[in-house]
């Protein structure tokens, strides 16, 4: 009897815990059935079905018409245009939101969660608005247009225009995703290091950056991704001139506007690879960081099996 009363309390708990837990989800079969049903008709509906549609569309007629409509010169500098405003604005929100981070989660200081609260902003003003701010302030008729057109310079219906925009609407998502996790490390080890005499350079490189450089990794991808997509804000400031200032999601609507609708679906399909490449990318970030976190189960947590030295002692 001595025996099965000296188990360790850890352990008693933890099989109390597992009952429980086990006991919160012991739903009916049909309930199972009928979540799982629901989920995955949300899903093919309204995720999987329009992007079959898409590739669907784009090859429906040939593989020759779906090259024209990526090569021809309207196409291509859209492509390149869209690429050129993402490799300025994701680099510059890298920056920013390092920054913005490091601030935030490494000083106290008066009005901090007023900047947290900025750093939001754009998740809670419609992108159109946001462009529409842009065209207030610097355009033709805004408060600085006047100077501007007496300078010859262009913001508005130009690619500076487009370039503030992008960067407006997706400079929270590297910080965003810096804040919670510099939060949680704390400041113990970099100021364990400048009390070793380390320099603010050596410091971020060999004790912050590594333990940041996944959620880093995945700021910048979903930065990278709102940033080549972006329509509302870009549509605005863009004046949507052919060649000039059309990003890859306004020649979309230009397309399918003029019912070239091969040409608009071959140009959409481009966006939804890469769509899909962020998305495996992002899935491959989540994994490596969550195994660098020590986030995965132990074997024996995985299989059920007793940590080694908590049993039932004899």
């Amino acid at each position: 009897m001595a025996v099965y009363q000296t188990a360790a309390p850890g352990v008693a708990r933890s099989g109390a815990a597992r009952f429980e837990a086990n006991a919160a989800t012991r739903d009916p079969t049909w309930v199972k059935i009928a979540i799982l049903t629901i989920s995955l008709g949300f899903f093919a509906l309204f995720l999987l079905m329009p992007l079959i549609a898409v590739f669907v569309e784009a090859f429906r007629r040939g593989w020759a018409t779906y090259i024209a409509a990526l090569t021809e010169p309207d196409a291509v500098s859209a492509i390149r245009l869209t690429v050129l405003i993402a490799a300025i604005a994701v680099p510059l929100n890298l920056v920013f939101g390092v920054a913005a981070a490091w601030a935030i989660t490494k000083f106290d200081f008066r009005g901090k969660q007023f900047l947290i609260t900025l750093i939001d902003l754009p998740f809670s003003v419609s992108p159109v608005i946001s462009g529409l701010i842009y065209v207030l302030v610097f355009g033709a008729q805004g408060w600085f247009g006047p100077f501007l057109v007496e300078h010859g310079i262009r913001i508005i219906f130009a690619v500076p225009g487009i370039v503030l925009a992008t960067i407006f609407v997706t400079f929270p998502f590297v910080a965003r995703e810096l804040i919670p996790l510099m939060q949680a490390q704390g400041r113990d080890e970099e100021e364990a290091a400048l009390v070793m005499g380390a320099s603010g350079w050596q410091m971020f490189r060999k004790i912050t950056l590594p333990n940041i450089k996944w959620a880093l990794l995945y700021g910048v991808i979903l930065c990278n991704a709102r940033a080549m997509g972006e329509f509302g804000a870009v549509s605005v400031v863009s004046g949507h001139i052919r060649g000039q200032t059309n990003t890859m999601p306004l020649h979309v609507e230009i397309l399918y506007n003029e019912y070239q609708f091969a040409a608009a679906f071959a140009v959409a399909s481009l966006l939804a690879m890469l769509a899909l490449v962020t998305l495996v990318v992002k899935t491959y970030v989540e994994w490596r960081s969550a195994r660098a976190s020590g986030a995965e189960p132990p074997a024996s947590v995985a299989t059920g099996a007793e940590p080694s030295g908590q049993g039932a002692t004899p």
